[in-house]
């Protein structure tokens, strides 16, 4: 079976996120699945298998199957659309979260994914004990926003993993103004009860954090910093009931599993 290691949302190796993509030729039982993504130990192994107009393509943390994962998809896409098949110019990928849309722009890769509810949630002191800084509002659909008022802050913080899994959400994303003018927020997203302390750089979490802050901006294109230790860069558009993210990707290693 053919894996590819992906570096996504970066357009230099050794940045962005890690991803391994899968191509088996008919699909694996789950316990393998997760297995090999165990193996792998990235924040996520993607594994496409092709269908008849498009592929079937699924996402797996160390700790289990998740229904959406935006660096994996971009991960996936690359290997589609620069190694497998160059002549296309888009993608559709088959999902837990439904059909997702993937065409080349500008030399990078434009993802359309359903965007999250901004359900307003009260901010308490086991937020701010988890993360270690001052909650200013609050946010929860999947995944639980958090917004800081600095993105010094979002830079410094040192969570508390365990008090993390108490919070509800899969996800928590940490969000600021961001302290450059090239981009509109800052962002950091950790994840405990994926098995990931920290995520270098997060599509999905986008889809709350980009309609934050083109609602609080009032402007629906925002280039979003995720101020990880590999660091990492979205280009997100706030289109509605979805959110439009466009990134970079590099491809690091190819080889086979010998399984």
């Amino acid at each position: 079976m053919q894996q590819f290691i992906v570096d996504a949302f970066t357009d230099r190796l050794f940045a962005g996120n890690q991803a391994a993509v899968c191509l088996p030729d008919a699909p694996l039982p789950d316990a393998l699945m997760l297995q090999i993504a165990r193996e792998n130990n990235f924040s996520e192994t993607a594994f496409l298998v092709p269908e008849a107009d498009g592929w079937r393509l699924r996402w797996f943390t160390p700790a289990a199957e998740i229904d959406l994962c935006g660096h994996a998809t971009l991960a996936a896409a690359y290997v589609i659309l620069r190694i497998i098949e160059p002549h296309r110019d888009a993608v559709t990928f088959r999902t837990r979260s439904g059909n997702l849309y993937i065409t080349r722009e500008n030399g990078a890769f434009a993802m359309e994914f359903p965007a999250y509810t901004l359900h307003p949630a009260a901010v308490t002191p086991q937020m701010c004990e988890a993360i270690g800084a001052d909650v200013q509002e609050a946010y929860l659909d999947r995944d639980l926003l958090l917004v800081l008022s600095h993105a010094a802050d979002v830079r410094a913080l040192h969570p508390d993993a365990e008090k993390l899994t108490a919070l509800e959400g899969l996800l928590t994303a940490v969000t600021a103004p961001a302290d450059s003018p090239e981009f509109d927020c800052v962002s950091r997203v950790f994840a405990p009860k994926a098995g990931i302390a920290e995520d270098p750089v997060t599509g999905s979490a986008h889809c709350m954090i980009a309609p934050y802050w083109a609602k609080r901006l009032g402007k629906p294109e925002i280039a979003a910093f995720q101020a990880s230790e590999r660091t990492g860069i979205l280009r997100c558009t706030d289109c509605g009931s979805r959110v439009r993210i466009a990134g970079d990707a590099v491809l690091f290693s190819s080889g086979k599993l010998s399984l």
